[in-house]
């Protein structure tokens, strides 16, 4: 056996400039994206899902199962249409009534067990589930989108492209439910199985298969078929808010491996040494795509809509520095990060995005390290003065708010008791801040520094003395090894703005054309440009990074 040689790579960038809240609500979908991971496996390890079960009626309801075999498994998704009148259709977790539900099943369900998801899965988390169902799901129409396709089909036509564009999906998901959730299987019992190692890979499956349903039920109730180049673009729509933003808090290994991956895989190509002429041409022509594809995400809101013209009229001007001629030299691609330096966060992050997508061969393998399979403990201190210089060395930043200050404890986490999901409240006036969840770190931190006592002595005597700052030491000893395990703000400050959280994880799920609704929710699409089953073994698979409707 060979010995490994590490892939040359440039200094990581730090985690006090990665792990800002501004910074993380800019990030763009990559390609080690849990998406685009699975769309690569797929392509490689998949066969195209076939659909062994149709019942769905002229008007599309009823059940279909899809059924395809991945790295040696078979998976089925379960999916249920019925009907819903108009006022039951909502986006929010509160709502009881969907346009669609499903299930992803370990295996091909028998008619008994079709039945039993059958009944449950319209329930959602009221039904009752077994460890061979592995994630499930519910979804709404774009009415105005089905609508309009169902009627351009019927017609003979196809449909318009600038509304497909404009919307983007068939149906969105307002909840993508896996790791044992309301009963359903627990991640350990499939997590060594070949191609679901990394992170929510069963739940991006899940994903692909629901658009395949939504692209074959429009189909079914047109008549007619959609052209593939306009199939394509019709991805999977999501709701997002609350619920997803605390997961990057309370899960800070994960949080880490994942950065880790990304910050590793801009240092590899920055250390490049040169690119070939084809290469280059490639960042040439994926530059081109990435400016086509902010001139068509577009959203209602104005103050968003104002960020991303922002974004347009930079990146179309830093655009000029990608060039056969600039691309030519020593580390070209290093010496094009440098030239960011003094651009937006959003650009530079968008310039990530567009550095690493042609060198695949390099950093596609960091996939395999974005898990978290131990479950870690960080690295006890040995005193309460070398916990003291860490904290002083890395976590200045929690030091500096006065907490006692209304504004910089001016919001709380907490779960509600109605759904169980997380909430973000007013603490100066809301009441239920002494029901508050543990996601204020920067505030322990700097509690446990200020208890701090000036002569050292070992942990284990401090923490009898003050067992409530037991916390805050866990994630400080998580910190040693994983400098990226910390959002490095006050995220119970008035300023905190949870949807930088939820564009931060939603990028890294290979999320695009964010469409906030306020900075508690977000709307995005999934899988737009994404391969078609029809597409998978196809290089074209690999390559649907910002994706352009032309």
């Amino acid at each position: 056996m060979k010995d490994f040689i590490a892939p040359a790579q440039v200094p990581l960038r730090p985690a006090s400039q990665v792990m800002r809240l501004s910074r993380l609500g800019s990030m763009f979908a990559t390609r080690l994206s849990f998406l685009r991971i699975l769309t690569r496996r797929l392509s490689s390890h998949g066969t195209p899902p076939k659909c062994g079960l149709w019942e769905i009626d002229a008007d599309g309801y009823g059940r279909a199962v899809y059924t395809l075999d991945f790295h040696g498994h078979t998976y089925s998704l379960v999916a249920l249409s019925q009907p819903l009148a108009p006022e039951n259709r909502s986006d929010r977790v509160i709502a009881t009534a969907w346009d669609a539900a499903f299930v992803l099943y370990d295996g091909v369900p028998d008619t008994d067990e079709l039945d039993r998801i059958c009944a449950a899965a319209p329930l959602q988390e009221a039904g009752r589930y077994t460890e061979r169902d592995l994630v499930l799901s519910r979804a709404n129409k774009s009415v105005r989108l089905w609508t309009h396709v169902v009627e351009a089909l019927r017609k003979g036509d196809q449909p318009d492209a600038e509304m497909i564009n404009d919307i983007g999906y068939l149906m969105r998901t307002t909840a993508v439910y896996g790791n044992g959730k309301f009963g359903i299987s627990d991640r350990a019992r499939f997590a060594s199985r070949p191609g679901l190692e990394v992170s929510f890979m069963v739940e991006m499956l899940t994903v692909w298969l629901i658009r395949n349903f939504t692209h074959d039920l429009v189909e079914h109730v047109g008549g007619a078929a959609i052209a593939p180049r306009l199939k394509r673009h019709l991805g999977i729509g999501n709701a997002t808010g609350l619920g997803m933003a605390p997961f990057l808090v309370t899960h800070p290994i994960l949080l880490n491996n994942w950065m880790m991956v990304r910050e590793t895989a801009l240092a590899r190509v920055r250390a490049i040494r040169s690119v070939s002429k084809t290469e280059a041409g490639t960042l040439k022509e994926l530059a081109a795509r990435a400016q086509d594809h902010l001139d068509q995400w577009n959203v209602p809101d104005p103050q968003h809509q104002a960020r991303i013209d922002a974004l347009r009229t930079d990146f179309a001007a830093f655009r000029q520095n990608i060039t056969q001629d600039t691309l030519s030299g020593d580390t070209p691609l290093d010496a094009l990060w440098v030239k960011a330096a003094d651009q937006t966060p959003e650009l530079q992050e968008l310039l990530l995005s567009l550095m690493l997508e042609p060198f695949g061969d390099l950093i596609d393998g960091l996939a395999d390290c974005m898990t978290d399979p131990f479950g870690g403990q960080g690295r006890p201190f040995t005193s309460t003065a070398t916990l003291s210089t860490f904290i002083k060395a890395q976590f200045s930043w929690a030091l500096h708010p006065d907490y006692a200050a209304p504004q910089d404890c001016a919001k709380f986490w907490y779960v509600s008791e109605e759904k169980l999901e997380p909430r973000l409240g007013s603490r100066h006036e809301e009441p239920g801040a002494d029901r508050e969840s543990p996601l204020d770190i920067a505030r322990r931190v700097a509690a446990l520094a200020k208890d701090l006592p000036e002569k050292s002595e070992p942990m284990d005597a401090f923490l009898l003395r003050h067992p409530q700052h037991l916390m805050a030491v866990e994630r400080l000893q998580i910190a040693q090894d994983h400098p990226y395990s910390e959002i490095q703000d006050n995220l119970i400050g008035g300023g905190c703005l949870p949807i930088d959280m939820l564009r931060a994880k939603l990028s890294l799920f290979g999320a695009t054309k964010f469409d906030p609704k306020s900075d508690l929710w977000t709307r995005i699409t999934l899988a737009q440009g994404a391969p078609l089953a029809s597409d998978l073994g196809d290089p074209m698979a690999q390559d649907w990074w910002c994706p352009v409707l032309s």
